[in-house]
């Protein structure tokens, strides 16, 4: 029996590790291609033990096998502010759906609703009119691409939200392959909560 819970605070800190470990797993699939490591991600995932962020979790009893990461948008301000200075939202308006991350075999079964749920319910608790994410541009013709692969388009337009033209930031990593990280292109996309 899959379980979800929304964490907050110290109950964070605590599933550190194991969201950590999460994200490198599902991050090297496509479109993500991502050559993480402990060290970074631990660094990385401290910002989500700010006041008003939430980790939404699903456990498979003692095993984390999802999770989805949301905060306050001025906590990502430094990489994000830029996209959004020509935009009439402001970025204390918007509350931040990071990243989900949930392992194949789990999937297809409900839990995306479930992290959008709770990151949208912790964004409205803090009194945020939008909840935001951005999408990874990959081109068509990149030759990692998987035959066959269906973009989640369909399901984040299902759920109100939608692309904001011209709203692009970029943000680093290190794809599989590479020997250092590259700026990639991400996609906003928002609804009004």
């Amino acid at each position: 029996m899959i379980r979800t819970e929304c964490l907050t605070g110290e109950a964070v800190a605590a599933a550190l590790d194991d969201l950590a470990r999460l994200r490198i797993a599902v991050f090297r699939d496509w479109p993500y291609l991502y050559d993480g490591d402990l060290d970074y991600e631990r660094d990385y995932l401290r910002a989500y033990q700010s006041p008003g962020a939430v980790v939404v979790a699903a456990w498979d009893g003692d095993r984390m096998v999802g999770a989805a990461t949301g905060a306050p948008m001025e906590d990502h301000a430094g990489d994000f502010a830029a996209a959004f200075a020509n935009r009439p939202e402001r970025l204390d308006e918007i509350f931040y759906c990071a990243e989900s991350v949930l392992l194949p075999e789990y999937r297809g079964h409900g839990l995306g609703h479930a992290f959008f749920d709770g990151r949208e319910a912790q964004g409205r608790a803090l009194g945020r009119r939008y909840s935001a994410f951005c999408s990874v541009i990959r081109p068509e013709d990149h030759p990692l691409r998987p035959q066959g692969y269906r973009p989640l388009d369909g399901f984040w337009l299902k759920r109100g939200y939608a692309p904001l033209p011209g709203v692009v930031a970029g943000f680093e990593w290190r794809d599989i392959g590479e020997a250092e990280p590259s700026r990639k292109p991400l996609q906003f996309w928002m609804k009004t909560l």
